[in-house]
């Protein structure tokens, strides 16, 4: 099925191509009951909004991520093209902390279309470097490594390889982290969205060794569907001064909270199917 996707959407006009991603991405939103109905109940919790607005930002969000699906498969033929499609604001801020030396890790949520961002920065002269995607199916893994690649983007193990993150941070290059993710048993418990989350120490702790920033970073599509914003922000600081990871529950917690202050002013544009809180759930449901 995805072969077939594949070849179709890299046959048409890109804004066709995505009209199509819009198209199944509804389609997906209307079959995976199960899951969309988890997503929804996710979104009230955490937003609290009533069902209906949840189902509507539900859907747009299942919708977003059929573009955003669409546009990475279409990275290799639009290689020198990203810049067409995505007007960036603050690239100080990522330009100042590479000068440093340090390395810099560009703190981001699986949030509009992320790999996209990826591409463009890759496409500007950066040296991108990305964590591997653990999936179920090693295909998917080979694909998403092939496509990064294509586009001069690293990727770096299966899963949170530490060793290659930390070679990467030392020759002062880019490391892009997704950290909307759940550990489970080996994260901090520190509010996402304002609910307890088990969320990813690793990045804040080789932030703090190494001395590099973290600069948060989030790919805002825009209401056409086709163009997009990307907003780079300044670095994220420590408590009272002190560097930043020193101590790695407040970074964590100032992490999950610009992640947070993004999701809520642009709802739709993230991924809510994944189960976010399933660690803290069990634990408080035991």
């Amino acid at each position: 099925m995805l072969c077939v996707v594949r070849r179709l959407v890299n046959h048409l006009p890109h804004r066709t191509a995505l009209r199509v991603g819009q198209m199944l991405g509804t389609l997906l939103w209307i079959w995976d009951k199960k899951r969309v109905d988890g997503a929804e109940a996710r979104c009230v919790r955490a937003l609290g909004v009533g069902m209906p607005e949840a189902r509507h930002i539900v859907r747009r969000s299942y919708g977003n991520i059929g573009r955003s699906v669409v546009e990475f498969i279409r990275l290799p033929q639009m290689k020198g093209q990203v810049k067409r499609f995505v007007t960036v604001h603050g690239e100080e801020h990522l330009r100042d902390a590479l000068a440093r030396g340090k390395g810099v890790i560009l703190l981001t949520a699986h949030f509009g279309s992320w790999e996209m961002a990826a591409a463009l920065l890759a496409e500007r002269g950066y040296p991108m470097n990305a964590i591997g995607a653990e999936q179920r199916d090693p295909r998917i893994s080979d694909l998403i490594a092939e496509l990064r690649r294509s586009c001069g983007v690293v990727t770096i193990g299966k899963g949170f390889d530490l060793k290659e993150a930390l070679r990467c941070l030392r020759k002062g290059e880019v490391l892009a982290v997704l950290l909307d993710q759940d550990p489970k048993d080996r994260g901090l418990i520190v509010p996402f969205l304002g609910l307890p989350a088990s969320t990813p120490y690793g990045p804040v702790k080789m932030a703090y060794k190494l001395e590099a920033s973290v600069v948060p970073v989030f790919m805002v599509r825009r209401k056409d569907g086709i163009f997009h914003d990307l907003h780079f922000l300044p670095p994220l600081q420590g408590k009272d001064g002190a560097p930043f990871g020193e101590d790695e529950k407040d970074a964590a917690w100032c992490s999950n909270d610009v992640l947070s202050e993004w999701i809520v002013s642009h709802p739709e544009q993230w991924m809510w199917l994944y189960p976010r809180w399933a660690s803290t759930e069990a634990m408080i449901s035991c």
